[in-house]
């Protein structure tokens, strides 16, 4: 029911309570649609409809505030429109539906994925549990324990030695996260306008890389350097404001100031994004205890933060292992937003009369 963004992108917006255990609770400015029992309407068409550019012009249109956006039961309840029978409502539900299943599994998969691929590295590069396995005896030649295959047992040393922060696997370096990877900081894009309405890259700020899209984003040139240009599958850092590291899958886009895009030629992708990860909380801390509106870390903190590095050839065989399940993410996330384009395509042909039904099964079924 109110909205503080500048394009009003969430206002009147349609969501489903996901149907698990759930206990959620109904928070003010939010309202809950329920639906009369003597008309028949498919839920699941209705949460569409009001995803439609008809209805949330109508929204918008009729919102009050200038800053802050409102909206209200009224308004939304004096919405008109033409809505098919019952039983195209539901099939229209089931099409959508299922785009948007596929969707969310990709997404639960990721998560499992991304978090296989976390506790290995931190098994492997912090708490060094196969060398300690090793040592302690839990761990011989030709044996497979959990998160430690047969053919890396040689890769691994059995010993651990100091070092100036501590014990680490013998043969291993400890390194600053600045001399493994490269952070380029993005540009002030706003000296760099785009070159016409239809010519232009979408800014990637803090806001995009927690959307994961560039949804109302700012235009920038296309001239820009190649380096500055970001691709699905780039590691972005957001060292200003509010810290996370990313993996990008949103489209080409431009890199903003307060941005990094993390790159090397040193160890693979994964490496250097956990190894980011992994510090983040200590970056969040110095930000944090920044005397300024807008906390922040320096570079000096990406060379006093520090990583286990293994030899080439131990790397080389250990990427082997985490690095399709990192590729997978990026094709899981690649996957549903080519999805979500179709469902948006889709949708208003379908719940408008454009498009048939039947035609969209044949078309999705071929």
């Amino acid at each position: 029911m109110t909205d503080l963004s500048k394009e009003s992108d969430t206002l009147g917006y349609a969501a489903s309570i996901p149907n698990d255990s759930t206990i959620w609770l109904h928070n003010q400015r939010i309202g809950l649609l329920e639906f009369k029992k003597e008309i028949p309407t498919s839920p699941r068409f209705v949460e569409y409809l009001l995803r439609t550019h008809e209805y949330r012009s109508w929204i918008v249109g009729s919102a009050t505030g200038t800053t802050v956006k409102h909206t209200a039961p009224g308004r939304i309840e004096s919405f008109t429109t033409k809505i098919p029978p019952i039983e195209e409502q539901r099939a229209i539900a089931r099409i959508l539906g299922t785009i948007d299943d596929k969707i969310e599994l990709n997404r639960h998969a990721n998560e499992a994925l991304e978090a296989m691929a976390r506790a290995l590295f931190k098994a492997w590069f912090v708490d060094f549990e196969p060398v300690r396995a090793k040592l302690e005896g839990r761990w011989q030649r030709g044996q497979s324990l959990s998160g430690l295959p047969v053919h890396l047992y040689d890769f691994f040393p059995d010993r651990l030695v100091e070092s100036e922060l501590g014990e680490i696997p013998e043969g291993w370096e400890m390194r600053s996260l600045d001399s493994i990877a490269n952070y380029l900081n993005g540009l002030a894009l706003q000296k760099f306008p785009p070159e016409s309405e239809d010519e232009f890259l979408p800014v990637i700020k803090i806001a995009q890389l927690r959307a994961g899209n560039t949804t109302g984003a700012d235009k920038a040139s296309t001239e820009i350097k190649a380096e500055y240009v970001v691709v699905d599958g780039d590691v972005l850092f957001s060292w200003s404001g509010s810290l996370e590291v990313e993996v990008w899958n949103g489209g080409r886009g431009a890199l903003n100031q307060h941005l990094f895009k993390v790159t090397s030629t040193e160890v693979p992708k994964w490496f250097y994004f956990f190894a980011t990860r992994h510090h983040l909380s200590d970056f969040r801390a110095i930000a944090a205890g920044k005397a300024t509106t807008m906390g922040h870390i320096q570079r000096k903190h990406l060379t006093e933060a520090r990583v286990a590095v293994a030899p080439p050839e131990s790397m080389k065989q250990f990427d082997e292992v985490i690095a399709s399940q990192f590729d997978q993410l990026v094709i899981n996330a690649q996957q549903s937003r080519s999805l979500a384009q179709l469902r948006d395509t889709l949708m208003p042909k379908l719940i408008s009369g454009e498009l048939r039904v039947q035609d969209v099964e044949r078309i999705l079924g071929a």
